[in-house]
């Protein structure tokens, strides 16, 4: 499963342009992390909660954030959510760059 998450995969289908991918930590998992999509933030962030047996309406709205680079809110959601995100920009070489 790592390797789908893998930010080559996601350089692979958008044909040699940059993106950008986004790394998700859980915080409450000894810092499980995963690179995703913009549109994928949420549906990692909720099936982590998933696994505690809770949801929240508020997994959408980080993502949101985290789209916009609303980094304060993006930042302020992922603190009630127990969850960290950051941007990476992936290149068509598959190198990141913070």
């Amino acid at each position: 499963m790592a390797a789908l998450n893998s930010p080559r995969n996601w350089i692979r289908r958008a044909s040699g342009r940059d993106v950008t991918v986004y790394q998700v930590t859980d915080q409450l998992t000894h810092g499980r992390t995963v690179c995703v999509p913009g549109d994928e933030i949420a549906a990692a962030v909720s099936a982590w909660l998933a696994e505690l047996g809770t949801h929240s309406p508020l997994v959408e709205d980080l993502a949101r954030a985290a789209r916009a680079g609303d980094w304060a809110v993006a930042h302020a959601l992922g603190e009630h959510l127990s969850v960290r995100v950051t941007s990476l920009t992936a290149t068509a070489t598959g190198r990141t760059n913070p």
